[in-house]
């Protein structure tokens, strides 16, 4: 792959991770993140501040990496559990918009930026795919995010791959509101020990149990995949 890989949402628990495996091995990332989320973890790598809501901007700050081997969207957010049909318009608007439709944006600018046989991978959830009660708007999203992901994988082949990672919880601050949408001290959504206990590994995922899977869609030893969604929950879910 290509020496450089940009990375919305690069300085969220995963994007952090993903980073310093990538330069681990050599390569290059490029931090695309909120200002917030900069201040909050700044890293030692070039970035560029950027509300993923904002086409325009997805635009510009594509234009302002350039040329890449690859792009990684990170970007996403969850609400208050509730049920679906109690949320407001407002509520499933913020959802649908920072987690879907960021995700077109971020598309659109970035895939005429990847070489020929680089890779682009999306990040779903296991809730876009298996049902669970509270999670309303955030699920639809991620469901939504499996779609794209196989419409640019057939229409930016054979000159990119496009793939997704759908984890299900991660040790991160998205369990505590949210890298640079929180002070990430909030309480946790989720009850680990009873969380831990439905999974058959045992245990809630770390963020390289995620970043392993999307260095493998990066690299050239998924050169023969695209168009799939790859589950990592621990066997939680089995599609």
């Amino acid at each position: 792959m290509s020496q450089r890989i940009a990375i919305l949402g690069g300085c969220g628990g995963i994007g952090r991770d993903l980073v310093a495996a990538l330069r681990a091995d050599g390569t290059t990332p490029i931090v695309l993140d909120l200002s917030a989320s900069i201040e909050a973890h700044p890293m030692d790598v070039e970035t560029h501040t950027v509300d993923a809501t904002d086409a325009d901007a997805m635009l510009r700050v594509a234009d302002e990496a350039g040329e890449i081997g690859g792009f990684v969207n990170l970007c996403g957010f969850m609400s208050d559990a509730e049920p679906l049909a109690t949320h407001t318009p407002e509520t499933w608007a913020s959802l649908i918009d920072g987690n879907l439709t960021s995700a077109f944006y971020a598309a659109r600018a970035f895939s005429s930026h990847i070489i020929d046989g680089g890779a682009m991978v999306l990040t779903g959830s296991g809730l876009g795919h298996f049902a669970r009660p509270g999670y309303g708007a955030y699920a639809v999203a991620k469901a939504g995010i499996a779609a794209i992901t196989r419409q640019l994988a057939l229409e930016l082949a054979p000159n990119c791959r496009v793939n997704c990672v759908a984890p299900s919880a991660v040790d991160t601050a998205f369990l505590r509101g949210g890298t640079g949408r929180s002070d990430e001290q909030q309480a946790e959504r989720l009850d680990r020990e009873a969380y831990a206990k439905t999974i058959p590994l045992g245990r809630i995922a770390k963020p390289r149990d995620i970043t392993g899977p999307i260095q493998f869609l990066l690299s050239p030893a998924s050169d023969y995949i695209t168009g799939q969604v790859l589950h990592v929950n621990g066997g939680t879910y089995m599609g």
